[in-house]
């Protein structure tokens, strides 16, 4: 057994959704109150997900507490396991602990979906999340509470920029990030109860946890056979999440509408950095800092339609998936943000001249999943027999769900109107079809 007090009862905890104690010794404490963790409180979850499910108004904080339970229910099932104990010491446990409450402590209001648009001078979250562990009020704790070099923290949060990864380091990353982590059984539950849905609590994370082994080879979580139903229900839940909540219209409207906004803030203001300005704020701050710098420009009604006194999101004239229009499905999910912003302004000039009507291009917009794929669930599964399989070999559901339909019918290239352009191109029955086929 290993000898951390936090993998054993205590007398003190938090209460979070959905009726979970999380365990919280005093050394946890210490970190939870220091002001990096803390602003997490102001930063919401899911973010524009909140202006169709009201309700999904959670914190990264009430998550990120999520997200180290389930660490210690990974940690709690794993330590008899003899393969795990001869690799994972004390040590590499408590990393991996630190690691579980830490690992969204970069993240700064909305930063998915504005670090999509590839800004240059716009870091990506794990830059934040490297200052904060490294200097300052945590790494001091984590020296002096937990005699780590706060190091490994990083290390472990961004494997891919180590160059070689020890047998522990692997394992670990694996359970922070994988097809199966402690970071997506949480959020899909979460964000399912938040947002009043059931579809992110329909699988059994019970049996997920109690089906945990190692893989001896690639030096990953795997899982035992008994676990396969227990995987094909969290993905099948994974699967509907997105599709009814992450990437449902008005979302990707919403989304459409910030990225649009920020980029257009962006080329106004070449120069100047803001970076240093949007890695402090909360999300009040973040909606007020937008408004201001489009006041006064050509996009400020899109601006203040999201972040206004009035919700005002832009409407959907067309969509298209995989068996819809497969072939701008494919040209315009490939197309960079630079591409698709472009692709936008061409798109509304061909509207305007077949309407005869003034079309500002900030007027209509092009919302595309990204070129690269989605996570994919290589995930290998110990049978009877002792030999390992891929979860895909011996389950078609998670072959089809996890990457045709997934990439290909949930993420969806949609087109956005803003209210009165919508109504036009609606009244005229104009064709998207048509005019992307002449504007391209």
């Amino acid at each position: 057994m290993y000898a951390i007090p936090e993998l054993r009862s205590t007398d003190s905890s938090i209460r979070i959704s959905p009726e979970r104690d999380v365990p919280v010794t005093p050394r946890i404490k210490r970190i939870i109150d220091t002001a990096a963790f803390r602003r997490l409180s102001n930063i919401s979850q899911l973010g524009l997900v909140a202006y169709v499910y009201p309700g999904a108004s959670h914190t990264r904080f009430e998550h990120s507490l999520g997200v180290y339970f389930n660490a210690i229910q990974f940690v709690t099932q794993l330590e008899s396991n003899p393969l795990f104990r001869s690799i994972i010491n004390d040590e590499d446990v408590c990393c991996f602990l630190l690691a579980a409450l830490l690992h969204d402590i970069g993240h700064w209001p909305f930063c998915h979906a504005i670090e999509d648009l590839g800004l240059p001078n716009v870091p990506r979250h794990e830059i934040l999340a490297s200052r904060l562990v490294l200097q300052g009020e945590l790494a001091e704790r984590i020296s002096k509470d937990w005699h780590l070099d706060p190091r490994r923290i990083i290390d472990l949060l961004n494997p891919a920029k180590t160059t070689h990864v020890e047998p522990a380091a692997s394992i670990l990353s694996s359970m922070l990030s994988g097809p199966i982590d402690i970071d997506k059984m949480d959020y899909l539950e979460r964000d399912s109860v938040h947002s009043g849905v059931p579809y992110g609590r329909n699988f059994d994370r019970n049996r997920l946890v109690r089906s945990l082994c190692i893989h001896p080879e690639k030096n990953a979580i795997a899982l035992s056979e008994k676990g396969k139903t227990a995987i094909e229900m969290m993905i099948f839940a994974r699967y509907i999440m997105f599709s009814e909540v992450y990437w449902h219209h008005a979302v990707r409207s919403a989304t459409a509408m910030l990225q649009n906004v920020v980029w257009e803030c962006a080329n106004a203001n070449p120069s100047r950095s803001f970076a240093d300005q949007w890695l402090e704020f909360d999300d009040a701050q973040m909606k007020h800092s937008i408004l201001l710098m489009s006041q006064n420009q050509p996009w400020e009604g899109c601006a203040r339609g999201l972040f206004g006194s009035h919700r005002n999101l832009y409407k959907r004239v067309a969509e298209f998936d995989s068996q819809n229009e497969p072939l701008w499905h494919q040209t315009l999910s490939k197309q960079s943000p630079s591409g698709l912003r472009d692709a936008s302004c061409k798109l509304a000039s061909e509207v305007s001249k077949k309407l005869r009507a003034d079309c500002c291009p900030f007027d209509l917009l092009i919302d595309a999943p990204p070129a690269s794929l989605d996570v994919q669930f290589r995930m290998e599964v110990q049978l009877r027999n002792g030999l390992f399989r891929p979860l895909g070999d011996i389950s078609p559901m998670v072959q089809a769900l996890a990457t045709q339909q997934f990439d290909e019918s949930v993420k969806r290239v949609r087109i956005f109107a803003s209210p009165p352009l919508a109504t036009k191109i609606r009244d005229s029955k104009l064709s998207m079809v048509d005019c992307l086929a002449n504007a391209m």
